[in-house]
């Protein structure tokens, strides 16, 4: 499949009264064609600041993108002036923001922000761009498109408001979609509707996801391909199922074992991550995880491990993983006759 997007090396900061917070460190990874991308991680851990670096919305000051590149369908975003980015900002990528009260204009008919994007970017009639926003209303599950297109945010719940701001992010049917924790809002029974919403309007458009959750039951539900974050950098990545079933960074570990099972006792207590994230003001020397970590090692606190691959499709940054600190055959007894 077709690399839609490719981000390497990028890195950025925010310079606040205390001092300069390193956000995001060196965050590298892809998303193809048609493919639904996780990015998990705890609050802090620099998922929405990667998604809106993507965005061009860092406001700078006091974000600055100290280096690194967005390809996206072999452009780079980086290097496009503002008037060139909103030709991309809501046509190429749509993005659904985590809260739809606040991202919604409280002003304006939802019908009128609807349409805004398609008489922008596809240069369609007021009348066809109307046509279109009916349309749209319908195809993400709003009853009586028609008579509630000229209807205000407030007049919607919590999941209809999604929903709006569902069909205003695929308006321009993008070829890419970022969705920054779509449904934390939500209760959890509008939360399954519009995550199936979301992939049945995956497989019809065959757009590409970026998904920022914590939640790793959504994960799990949704998403093709997992990044975990923390601590600004990329710890480990991997398909769905290596991540669940194989996990090899002890981050990623304590995050699947703070999860309810189904097969839990009931006086079987959720095992927390203890400790707090570290100070991105002053971040670690070596591993970010190290202080939280009960297999951390002396190299850990000094030097940051190296992205190692684990398999073609599941990397980690962990020393215990690294290829000088795995087993050979001469130490596990094979070979011992040579």
């Amino acid at each position: 499949m077709k690399t839609i997007l490719d981000v390497q090396d990028l890195s950025v900061s925010f310079d606040v009264y205390g001092g300069v917070v390193q956000a995001v460190r060196g965050v590298s990874f892809s998303v193809k064609e048609g493919e639904a991308v996780a990015i998990v991680g705890e609050s802090g851990s620099g998922k929405s600041v990667t998604a809106q670096t993507i965005m061009r919305l860092i406001a700078t000051p006091p974000g600055k993108i100290n280096r690194g590149s967005i390809v996206f369908d072999g452009q780079d975003l980086l290097s496009l002036s503002e008037k060139e980015m909103q030709k991309v900002r809501g046509n190429k990528i749509g993005m659904i923001f985590q809260d739809p009260m606040t991202s919604l204009n409280p002003t304006m008919t939802v019908g009128k922000q609807i349409m805004e994007g398609l008489m922008k970017h596809q240069r369609l009639s007021r009348s066809a761009a109307k046509k279109r926003a009916i349309e749209l209303l319908s195809m993400v599950g709003i009853p009586h498109a028609e008579s509630r297109i000229s209807q205000y945010p407030h007049h919607f719940s919590g999941g209809m408001r999604q929903r709006v701001v569902i069909a205003i992010a695929l308006a321009c049917n993008p070829a890419l979609l970022i969705a920054d924790e779509p449904t934390t809002a939500l209760d959890v029974t509008i939360q399954a509707q519009i995550l199936r919403l979301m992939k049945d309007l995956q497989q019809q458009t065959k757009t590409s996801i970026i998904l920022i959750t914590h939640d790793l039951g959504i994960v799990a539900d949704m998403c093709d391909r997992v990044i975990v974050m923390y601590a600004g950098q990329i710890v480990e990545t991997g398909t769905k199922r290596e991540i669940f079933r194989n996990p090899q960074h002890p981050y990623t570990k304590g995050l699947l074992n703070s999860l309810p099972r189904l097969d839990q006792a009931k006086d079987e207590p959720l095992v927390p991550i203890y400790g707090t994230p570290p100070d991105l003001i002053k971040p670690p020397q070596g591993c970010g995880f190290c202080s939280r970590c009960d297999e951390a090692m002396r190299i850990c606190e000094t030097d940051v491990p190296e992205m190692t691959a684990i398999s073609d499709t599941q990397t980690v940054r962990c020393w215990l993983q690294h290829v000088r600190a795995r087993p050979t055959e001469m130490d596990s007894g094979k070979g011992a006759s040579a």
